[in-house]
């Protein structure tokens, strides 16, 4: 839906205004991002570009014209986003497969609508490779941030809660966790998913509910530690009230085992969503999706390689910039790393 689509980048942009405000408010936080920017510069810059073109793939609008040639009547009055209206892939797709800035179809050399304007060449129904990767950025980027943004709050509440009051509550969320941990979790995730449905939210829901119970883990043993310190018992002895002691001492004393969490679930949540394409129940225009249907082509002669490759390279950008950020994340965020740095 446009307003949703539009609406979220609008949120997106809001958060990251107010959490860039609080950053330069917190000289903590001010000083620790300065030493991020200090020992990742390229790979913030990478992770700056990938975000970009997710909102340009987000921002839509229905109207306009399609392309010249198009003769697609009916994709004027559907939504479109400024990467779809940039590409105009409609008047942009050739007949079948062509190589990176072929002039000829790879079979039968027949020459090309757009010779040497593909750069990653087009797939066996003449949609440019280029294109469909840019288009993955939105899709992986919605899967690692939204499916986090569902599992830490999950995960923070039940932990907190075990961790701090202990006794019959410890018991009740451990068993929860036990029971969920006992069954596979990808058996449980494609079960959700077939009851929920295939869509981007709903393949979110599903991994957020099968993700939770590591980080619970941990910040129960963490929120066991806290609660014993002498800051937390003089807050008690004052009459301070639990709801209180736990949001003003135990939840910031969490910030940044949240904050590393968060990065490290972006990775394996996309990870996950491709084994489940390849599985034949991932997300419409993601690079599981890609490599999926690209998996067969490498048996062809001769060999269609652009396709798969195109999709593994963008998949491998995205992970290996986000595991880099969150290793220097770990760094500037401990303290028994500071004098090191």
């Amino acid at each position: 839906m446009v307003w949703l689509s539009n609406g979220a980048v609008v949120v997106v942009l809001a958060l990251a205004s107010l959490a860039g405000i609080a950053v330069r408010r917190n000289p903590l936080w001010h000083d620790a991002m300065r030493r991020l920017a200090r020992r990742r510069p390229i790979t913030l810059m990478a992770l700056s570009v990938f975000g970009l073109i997710a909102l340009l793939d987000s921002v839509c609008w229905v109207g306009g014209e399609t392309g010249p040639g198009s003769g697609d009547a009916v994709a004027a009055y559907e939504a479109r986003s400024l990467l779809d209206r940039w590409f105009e892939p409609e008047s942009f797709r050739e007949r079948s497969y062509s190589a990176p800035f072929a002039a000829e179809e790879f079979y039968g050399a027949a020459p090309l609508e757009h010779p040497g304007e593909h750069w990653l060449g087009t797939d066996v129904l003449g949609r440019d490779v280029f294109f469909l990767t840019l288009k993955g950025f939105r899709v992986a980027l919605l899967i690692g941030g939204f499916t986090s943004l569902i599992v830490i709050p999950i995960a923070l509440a039940f932990g907190i809660a075990a961790g701090y009051f202990g006794g019959r509550v410890d018991d009740a969320v451990f068993f929860l966790i036990s029971t969920l941990a006992s069954i596979p979790s990808l058996l449980l995730l494609i079960a959700l998913i077939m009851v929920l449905g295939r869509g981007t939210t709903q393949v979110c829901i599903a991994l957020g509910i099968t993700s939770w119970v590591s980080l619970a883990r941990l910040v129960r043993a963490e929120t066991f530690r806290l609660r014993e310190l002498d800051y937390v018992e003089a807050a008690r002895a004052l009459g301070v009230s639990e709801f209180q002691i736990i949001l003003r001492h135990i939840l910031p004393n969490l910030a940044h085992l949240v904050v590393i969490t968060f990065v490290l679930l972006f990775s394996s949540m996309v990870l996950a969503e491709t084994i489940l394409a390849y599985l034949g129940v991932g997300v419409d225009g993601s690079w599981g999706q890609m490599i999926d249907r690209a998996k067969d082509e490498f048996s062809r002669d001769p060999v269609v390689w652009w396709n798969l490759s195109a999709a593994s390279a963008a998949l491998f950008a995205l992970l290996l910039s986000v595991n880099l950020l969150g290793d220097a994340l770990r760094d500037v965020l401990d303290p028994r790393t500071l004098r090191e740095l």
